[in-house]
């Protein structure tokens, strides 16, 4: 064994150990860095928003949701009484009155035809809407607009003219244009005949938001994707059906949805029709809970009667917010 063999061999080599990581995010003493002014500026700035909310709405349901329960007559409402507390008495009498839910199914009738009417010339317009030159398809917009601008006193009036019995525009197309003797006649007699004159002022009055938001929808179909489907050898319904529809579904069952709830409580196209004093037979929900209120003096009933009606709509409430979110997701 040689010398070089028998060297002893050299001590480890020590390696210092790594410096200790300091977390500059935090003080030495521990505690949690202070928030910056102006990391609450945002709530600041929404805080008007969500206090009007809450005087426009909030404290008003708050209240309708108290009066429902208790016994609110001119009296109280006036001077400020306490009113008695009656629990659930004011929906129980409300609930077992037969005339509530004629009302009820009077009002669902008038929704369904006046939806189902709405939606199917709107989306008739809007596609109608795809196929014209750029300056009609305007003017149209523009007319569209215009109608949905309208003050309701207005449009009522003017179909109050269409439907009179001496001087109606209606009554004159029919006897002297179609051969049907409607000299005189009074649509208002007949209760299903004067819904058809409110109905045609709802409609009238829903259409221009329908059309304007379904041709909105129907731009966004892809062209080519329609091209190749009629290149396919399919036809105006089916491609309707496998492309235009699945697009546009989204935003059809979005406005169908706001349709019902605006339909659902129409009010003022009612009132204004009959001369503000709608007969028991033009009664909705909404005239229906007015009535209870301002003419029976019984603002407990009115309360609990809309508060009914909230509930009569939470099912379609919170299928409009599923939409919402749906397309939320989607976009």
């Amino acid at each position: 064994m040689s010398a070089a063999e028998m060297k002893a061999p050299a001590p480890p080599v020590s390696v210092p150990p790594p410096p200790a990581h300091h977390d500059t995010s935090r003080p030495a003493t521990g505690r949690a860095p202070k928030k910056r002014a102006g990391a609450y500026l945002p709530y600041a700035l929404i805080a008007p928003t969500v206090v009007a909310i809450a005087a426009v709405f909030v404290w008003p349901l708050v209240k309708t949701v108290i009066m429902s329960f208790q016994d609110v007559g001119r009296r109280e409402l006036w001077t400020g009484q306490a009113a008695e507390w009656v629990g659930f008495e004011q929906f129980t009498n409300i609930l077992g009155d037969g005339e509530f839910w004629d009302v009820v199914w009077r009002t669902v009738l008038f929704m369904v035809a006046c939806v189902v009417t709405t939606m199917g010339v709107g989306l008739l317009l809007a596609q109608a809407m795809q196929r014209m030159s750029t300056w009609i398809r305007l003017a149209l917009t523009a007319a569209l607009v215009a109608a949905w601008a309208m003050p309701l006193l207005v449009a009522t009036s003017i179909f109050r003219w269409f439907a009179d019995s001496d001087y109606g525009v209606v009554n004159m197309v029919l006897t002297k244009y179609l051969g049907l003797d409607f000299r005189g006649h009074n649509w208002w007699l007949d209760s299903k005949q004067g819904f058809l004159i409110i109905a045609a002022v709802v409609i009238w009055g829903a259409i221009p938001f329908v059309t304007i938001t379904l041709y909105a929808a129907l731009t966004q179909v892809p062209r080519e994707l329609e091209e190749a489907a009629a290149l396919d050898g399919a036809g105006a319904f089916g491609v309707f059906r496998y492309v235009t529809w699945p697009v546009i579904k989204p935003v059809f069952q979005m406005v169908a949805t706001l349709s019902v709830i605006w339909d659902f409580n129409v009010f003022g196209q009612v009132f204004l029709m009959r001369g503000n004093e709608p007969e028991p037979e033009y009664s909705l929900l909404g005239i229906y809970s007015f009535e209870k209120a301002f003419e029976s003096n019984s603002f407990s009933q009115g309360a609990a009667i809309s508060l009914i009606t909230v509930l009569l709509l939470s099912g379609v409430a919170v299928y409009y917010l599923r939409q919402l979110l749906k397309i939320g997701e989607v976009e």
